[in-house]
């Protein structure tokens, strides 16, 4: 199921976050995922129209965050990874929320090879992240 979180669930997310980005971020040192930590929970969230995938017992194993049909984050549990989570929230982000586009860290092999599954071709690159750390990130378009 998927459902939009309130501010109460932002701990959870957070967590869901950090556990993510530790299977799939192997490029970014501690130091980096506790810059960035702060940031999402405390800035990015707010800005964000934010979506959560619920298991079975209502607990969330993925989340996604949205501006104006560009995905701006999609993060899945580590034990939930290839299971349809990530797929489920990215066709309901395309078909429900119109989007139309997604920036990927250029390092996060997986990822990219997932939203290229997805329909999706790299458009531009940026040298750094939106920190602007030196981070390439990739912005990629839903091909029709």
């Amino acid at each position: 199921m998927i459902i939009q979180p309130s501010t109460n669930d932002y701990g959870e997310l957070i967590k869901v976050w950090e556990n993510s980005v530790r299977e799939t971020h192997d490029f970014l040192a501690e130091e980096d995922i506790q810059f960035y930590k702060p940031l999402i929970l405390k800035e990015y969230f707010p800005q964000l129209d934010l979506f959560c995938h619920n298991d079975d017992n209502r607990k969330i194993d993925g989340f996604m965050g949205i501006v104006e049909g560009k995905l701006e984050m999609l993060f899945i549990d580590s034990g939930k990874r290839g299971k349809g989570v990530g797929k489920a929230l990215l066709v309901y982000a395309i078909n429900e929320r119109n989007v139309r586009w997604a920036d990927v860290n250029e390092q996060n092999n997986q990822a990219v090879g997932f939203y290229k599954h997805m329909g999706f071709r790299v458009v531009s690159r940026s040298e750094f992240d939106g920190a602007g750390k030196h981070y390439p990130i990739l912005s990629m378009e839903l091909a029709e």
